[in-house]
């Protein structure tokens, strides 16, 4: 089923700028955005897995312990 959606001309705007060429289809630019959140949204969830199981283990610093180890 096909559909029809309203957007400003800015957001028109900007879609045309995420154009890799100029026939793609503004749905081809909305696909592509929505696997790249995807795709960050399963790389941040990795990284905030690493930073709890960091702190759980105690691998935690402080700001002023990191300006001293970092000799600032």
């Amino acid at each position: 089923m096909v559909t029809t959606i309203q957007i400003s001309e800015e957001l028109k705007e900007e879609l045309k700028k995420l154009k890799l060429y100029s026939r793609e289809s503004y749905e081809d630019v909305i696909w592509d955005l929505l696997e790249a959140n995807m795709e960050l949204s399963e790389e941040m969830k990795k990284d905030l897995e690493r930073a709890y199981k960091d702190i759980e283990e105690g691998r935690l610093y402080t700001h002023k312990e990191v300006k001293k180890e970092l000799g600032l």
